[in-house]
């Protein structure tokens, strides 16, 4: 093969996921014949039979409905829990005394197992509120400790510089913090989408809303549907990348911004 053709844009973007169906289709038929022709219904279904299911599923109603509403579940809880680590990180790096009396804290929520903080929110809200909260929980400590270590390693002499031109606190915030923390912030909230979807999406398995895709999920355990299985977690997946990539383009785009 040419190097011409190893350096094609279509090329490198095909590879990977050619290359990861073909090892998914063969171990789906190692499998299948271990099983004596059962193996891609009861252990792991063949490809082209999680994409039949995944179209079938596509085309109903609750479909979309569960996938939506899983969808404004993570995002509130991403943007809320952004907001809080956000603001937990100004005040821990604004005084001594605030850090020792919320570091500990938010050290416990990201120590603390999911599964625990799961069933506790459901004892004291509804089961529809309850991925919000987790999310907004587990995203908390990631960006609190990223956008921590980005203010305190802000450089004193832009500081400096902007105490001797008797820059106001919003500007000062705007002109030298905001810049320094998008390298953090992007990596946080990287790091923070996918574990909100995972989080997400085991509180919906572990409380059951009426319509999500953890219901979604966890009744195909129940029946055995396994091919919908496959095909409710790859939804899962390519909404959690999709995210991600959206946000790196947000981020992207507010640092072109900054830059001019």
């Amino acid at each position: 093969m040419k190097r011409a053709d190893r350096n094609n844009p279509i090329f490198c973007l095909l590879l990977p996921p050619v290359f990861w169906l073909g090892v998914w289709q063969l171990c789906a038929l190692l499998v299948d014949r271990s099983m004596g022709g059962r193996g891609n219904e009861l252990l792991l279904p063949y490809p082209a039979t999680v994409l039949a299911a995944l179209t079938h599923l596509a085309g109903t109603g609750e479909f979309w409905e569960s996938v939506l509403l899983s969808l404004l579940r993570v995002l509130a809880g991403l943007v809320v829990g952004a907001g809080l680590g956000g603001l937990a990180a100004a005040l821990t790096c604004a005084g001594a005394w605030v850090d020792r009396l919320l570091s500990p804290a938010i050290r416990v929520v990201r120590a603390a197992p999911v599964a625990s903080f799961i069933l506790l929110v459901l004892l004291w809200t509804g089961r529809d509120q309850v991925p919000v909260v987790i999310v907004a929980l587990m995203v908390l400590p990631v960006v609190w400790d990223s956008l921590s270590q980005g203010i305190r390693a802000t450089d004193a002499q832009w500081l400096e510089l902007a105490r001797a031109y008797r820059f106001s606190r919003w500007k000062t915030v705007r002109l030298i913090y905001l810049p320094g923390l998008r390298p953090h912030l992007s990596a946080a909230l990287t790091t923070a989408t996918g574990l909100a979807w995972k989080s997400g999406v085991a509180a919906e398995v572990l409380c059951l809303p009426s319509t999500a895709l953890g219901t979604e999920i966890y009744q195909t355990k129940y029946y055995l549907e396994i091919p919908e299985l496959f095909a409710w977690t790859g939804v899962a997946v390519a909404l959690s990348l999709l995210l991600e990539h959206l946000l790196r383009r947000a981020l992207a785009r507010w640092g072109r911004r900054w830059s001019l």
